[in-house]
């Protein structure tokens, strides 16, 4: 868990699995996630075009998937890097979950169960 100036940043074991994989082809990946990380603390909401609300889930914790990531490790793609990052973030807790990361070639979707079966 780490804290930056207000919100505090938790991962699913899920997602620490899905970061272990990635950081085998993205070596930058750890950075780019700190960069995220601080743009989080600053707008933790949507911010579409780059993020948006998942509806349809039925569940009432807000979900939001990140489009536009930046990876150093994909050279000259800058934030069209293909990497997904879905989190649920709690508002009145000042807190976000990150749920899942995965490259857009890998698979088309978020993986819907794993949010029904962790959040409510």
């Amino acid at each position: 868990m780490k804290k930056m100036s207000r919100i505090t940043f938790e991962e699913l074991s899920e997602f620490n699995s899905d970061l272990r994989i990635l950081l085998k082809k993205y070596r930058s990946l750890n950075d780019d996630l700190e960069v995220l990380r601080k743009d989080l603390n600053d707008e933790p909401g949507e911010k579409p075009p780059f993020s948006f609300h998942i509806s349809g889930l039925g569940i009432k914790t807000c979900i939001i998937k990140v489009k536009k990531i930046a990876c150093k490790s994909l050279k000259g793609k800058g934030v069209n890097s293909g990497l997904r990052l879905v989190y649920a973030h709690f508002e009145k807790e000042e807190r976000i979950v990150f749920a899942e990361l995965y490259h857009k070639n890998d698979k088309e979707n978020e993986d819907r169960e794993r949010l029904k079966r962790n959040f409510r």
